[in-house]
């Protein structure tokens, strides 16, 4: 008789095809997406460049609620982008707020 083999992604494949699915009480809930953030240097990198510009073209300390909304991303990756740039000391942090080193 042969015996089947199962392969760790077959195996968690197969666990999440048997859970129930999570039901939501809200519309709201029902249409959010995550999203998902790459890790990567590069992703970083660009990040970064989103933060600097948003603060070189607005002169002034910025939240980082701020910052994400005049760049268009999301907070995670204004926190991203000023990780990349506190290392490189082209921010300091004032209060609750950043501006440009």
């Amino acid at each position: 008789m042969a015996e089947k083999k199962t392969t760790k992604a077959t195996a968690t494949k197969a666990v999440a095809e048997k859970a129930p699915a999570k039901k939501c009480a809200t519309k709201k809930c029902a249409t959010k997406k995550a999203a998902t953030l790459a890790l990567t240097a590069e992703n970083a990198g660009f990040k970064a460049g989103d933060v600097y510009q948003t603060l070189a073209a607005a002169e002034v300390a910025m939240s980082v609620a701020e910052i994400a909304k005049a760049a268009k991303i999301s907070t995670e990756e204004t926190l991203l982008g000023m990780g990349w740039l506190f290392k490189e000391g082209k921010i300091v942090a004032a209060e609750d707020k950043v501006a440009l080193a």
